[in-house]
């Protein structure tokens, strides 16, 4: 990635030197088809005029663009030499005047990595599908530009495309003699500009409404994905949820929508899951579902659809100024798509979700030695690229919760309507956000954001109970704890919750106070006097954001009767607590595996159920210790298998046991269900094998040596799709073989052929739990390697590979050894690069310490 960076400096002094009028960019696309010209890669033109003011005339600036060649250039009617001003990511703009307009005609690459024009060959029909992607910088690799959020201008797309394609951009466009012509769009930035093109299958809609002035708003409304996916795209879904989420933001922002059209494309190979181009919105097209999926997965679906939405307002219309407050958009669009979940879709039991699953990434991110305060400190484009993390998200979601609690919902909404109309088309910072939010609360938001925004870490809140002699409460407190590294103490709302057995042996709360934690040590006076509680529940209702601890009489009743819960939220926490105790070597994993094999049966939220599934496989392939490892995957399997033959037939319990049956199968009983549930010759009531489940059930045979690669040649002609041919990769690369491991590592490392979906697949089926011997060579190559890739490969594919191939599974102090070695000799390495190894390092010393906790309760029973 040489000369691509731009730092934060570079941005600031740019933005005050020029204002950007408006862009007009021409792009010809027949070249995405046939046979490709001449050597090197495939390109298409790009011109671009760009209309500019700068406030110093005589000075001098660039402009941004990445592209193989340049072809013309002229600043304000003068000829320039491409070889003189462009060094391949840069054009120099010397003796600015104070009108400049500036027109650039360049060959720019189509994309394989998801990043600027992604080109995508259906394997199934051989149809080619473009989209763009650009977040936070690739536009420039597209068409020449001011690659930064704050030089926000109107842009006007043209592009030529193949004869019986259709193309869509942010504005509503019109084709003639093969060219389609776009409305000029308002004021945005430029990383949120967005073309597609191609033969895409396109459903529309509309929706309309009355707004408060009388006057009617009405919005077409598009939803296209690829011809082979089309006979699975349940389009009136994602219309049904995008209209529930029209009338939800028009009814608490007063703002109406002010884009125009709103297509909601579901594009192949995306690296994310989705992007909130105004008027034409990505999605990764894995959210069209082509088997039977729990309803965790619409719910996923419609969080995503409304997170992007909200985004309209939150990112789009208002922008921040650079990266730094990356937050303000991206924490308001997750907490948004939650409480827009809840407010006006079927999904009313999200909060739990979000409880249980999306704050798990932001425990894990806020602990790493990466963690960052929730408005980061970004130096430049790679820091940002790194950025959309679980703190950037999540848990800036999660204090966004707690401000409604701590502002009320009226004033925090009010606080949103006002900065919609007072920042329209600019840009802010944190302090804009602030303003209104103590106009509207009439409360102090500078000390708030101090200790949430801009500090880093989690706290931990624990439970002191002192009983009377009559076996009441005579104090509760909360007892307060941050780690070293960061050891702010945070003002936190909590509730307080109480619990005991009824009768029947169900564990139901019986008292409830809310209290302000402040310091180290807070006492709920308002439950002094209550009846003795088995369970003590501190952040009942997740009100605030931290990790909730136990004291020993309540964990001990989870211990034995976590499943007598009836509250599903309060089941979600007590989920959650368990399992960042385990992380924290605080819970042996497999008392977290044994509790999860007694209770998750009768789990009934199915999305609480699968995050269930995921947590104990990372408990035992990373956490309880090696010599159990054989015996603990032996109990997940049959608890599995007794839990899919239990389980409701046609269920989504019976479907998720099933897929956690086939990724925890160990032995030849469970392979020959799996084999005779591929085959039919075994049949299980409800549980219909469809071409998902197929290649779920495929995975583990592979990996194992069961199946062959002529069985997964026939599974391919059976599916011969986009899908299947990831699926397929995935589990060539999984088989138990020397060769195998290293023609995918050489796929990966050494070659830059795979797309970016099959470079996924390929890291994926590469790094398997019952392969550590064959995965052992491997340790000292990536370290020996990964320097390389950072400099060689786009910024995508080296964090894909960086993460994707850090050797985890080598699971011993010789791996720490080697991690800190390079670190120690590559201090002045990039650093989002040194992230990344500082990020699998930290991942790997947990899981050591979970090992010898593990360890350490075995050896402590048979010492007893």
């Amino acid at each position: 990635m040489p000369g691509e960076n731009l730092s934060r400096d570079e941005a600031r002094e740019r933005a005050a030197l020029l204002s950007v009028d408006g862009y007009e960019v021409s792009l010809d696309l027949r070249s995405a088809v046939g046979d490709q010209a001449g050597d090197g890669p495939r390109t298409f033109r790009s011109v671009t005029t760009i209309r500019f003011r700068c406030n110093e005339p005589g000075a001098t600036s660039f402009a941004d663009l990445i592209a193989p060649r340049v072809t013309a250039l002229s600043l304000n009617g003068r000829d320039l030499d491409p070889g003189e001003v462009f060094d391949g990511s840069r054009i120099v703009l010397e003796d600015l005047a104070a009108e400049n307009e500036l027109i650039v005609d360049a060959a720019c690459a189509y994309s394989r990595t998801g990043e600027g024009m992604h080109r995508f060959v259906d394997p199934e029909d051989g149809e080619v599908y473009l989209y763009t992607q650009y977040e936070p910088a690739d536009s420039r690799r597209v068409f020449a530009n001011f690659e930064q959020p704050d030089l926000k201008a109107p842009f006007r797309f043209e592009v030529r495309a193949p004869e019986g394609w259709t193309v869509w951009s942010n504005g509503a466009g019109t084709e003639s003699d093969g060219v389609w012509r776009f409305a000029e769009t308002k004021p945005i930035s430029t990383y949120i500009t967005c073309v597609v093109a191609g033969p895409y299958h396109y459903v529309t809609d509309s929706y309309e409404r009355v707004l408060d002035d009388g006057t009617r708003l009405e919005i077409p409304l598009g939803a296209l994905c690829r011809k082979g996916l089309a006979p699975h795209f349940d389009s009136d879904d994602v219309f049904l949820v995008t209209k529930q989420g029209l009338d939800f933001f028009h009814e608490h922002f007063d703002y109406p929508y002010p884009f125009g059209k709103y297509d909601q494309a579901f594009v192949p190979e995306y690296n994310l899951g989705a992007m909130e181009n105004p008027g034409l919105v990505t999605f990764r097209e894995e959210y069209i579902f082509r088997g039977k999926v729990t309803r965790s997965s619409y719910e996923a679906r419609a969080n995503v659809i409304l997170h992007e939405m909200a985004h309209m307002w939150f990112g789009d219309l208002v922008t921040m100024v650079w990266w730094d407050d990356l937050w303000l958009k991206e924490s308001f669009a997750d907490f948004m798509g939650t409480f827009a979940n809840v407010g006006a879709t079927r999904f009313t039991d999200a909060w739990i979700t979000f409880a249980n699953r999306r704050k798990a990434w932001a425990y894990r991110a806020d602990q790493l030695p990466s963690t960052h305060p929730i408005t980061a400190d970004i130096r430049d484009l790679q820091d940002a690229k790194l950025n959309f993390d679980g703190i950037t998200y999540a848990k800036g979601a999660s204090v966004l919760k707690q401000l409604v609690a701590y502002v009320g919902q009226d004033a925090f909404l009010e606080g949103a309507r006002r900065y919609f109309k007072r920042h329209a088309y600019g840009n802010t910072r944190l302090g804009d956000l602030l303003s209104v939010l103590e106009e509207t609360s009439g409360r102090d938001m500078g000390a708030w954001a101090r200790s949430w925004l801009q500090t880093a870490g989690v706290n931990s809140l624990t439970p002191q109970v002192l009983l009377s002699a009559e076996g009441r409460v005579d104090e509760l407190a909360v007892v307060q704890e941050a780690a070293e590294s960061h050891p702010e103490l945070r003002p936190h709302r909590v509730a307080v919750g109480l619990y005991r057995r009824t009768p029947e042996g169900a564990l139901e709360r019986y008292a409830r106070a809310e209290a302000d934690v402040d310091g180290p040590r807070t006492v709920v006076a308002e439950l002094a006097g209550a009846e003795a509680p088995e369970l003590v529940l501190v952040n009942d209702d997740d009100l605030t954001y931290c990790k909730t601890r136990f004291d020993a009489g309540s964990l001990e009743t989870l211990k034995a009767g976590l499943g007598g819960l009836t509250d599903p939220l309060a089941r979600a926490l007590c989920w959650s607590a368990l399992w960042n105790m385990t992380r924290d070597a605080l819970l042996p994993a497999r008392e977290f595996v044994d509790i999860v094999l007694r209770f998750a049966g009768r789990e009934s939220d199915i999305g609480v159920l699968q995050m269930l599934h995921a947590w104990a496989e990372s408990a035992l392939v990373h956490y309880v210790a090696p010599e159990w490892r054989e015996t603990g995957a032996g109990l997940l399997a049959e608890g599995a298998e007794r839990e899919l033959l239990a389980a409701e037939p046609g269920s989504g319990q019976q479907l998720a046991w099933a897929r956690f049956f086939a990724r925890t199968a160990v032995g030849r009983p469970a392979f020959d269900l799996l084999q005779g549930l591929l085959d039919g010759t075994s049949a299980i009531e409800g549980l219909d094998v469809d071409q998902e489940l197929r290649w779920a059930f495929l995975q583990p045979l592979t990996v194992w040596g069961v199946a062959d690669e002529k069985a997964l040649a026939a599974e391919l002609a059976r599916d011969d799709t986009a899908s299947g041919k990831r699926h397929q990769v995935r589990c060539l690369a999984a088989r138990p073989s020397e060769a195998v491991k290293a023609q995918a590592w050489a796929q990966v490392v050494e070659s830059d052929a795979l797309s970016n979906a099959l470079a996924e697949a390929t890291i994926a089926g590469f790094d398997q739990p019952s392969q550590r011997a064959l995965l052992e060579p491997y340790t000292q190559k990536y370290f020996a390697v990964i320097e390389r890739v950072w400099q060689d490969r786009s910024i995508q594919i080296a964090m894909n590979i960086v993460s994707g191939l850090f050797p985890s599974l080598q699971d011993s102090p010789a791996t720490l050894d080697a991690a800190d070695a390079w670190l120690a000799a590559h201090e002045d390495a990039a650093p989002a690069l040194r992230r990344l190894v500082l990020e699998g390092r930290d991942d790997l010393a947990r899981a050591l310490r979970g090992q010898e906790c593990d360890a350490g309760a075995v050896n402590a029973v048979n010492t007893a």
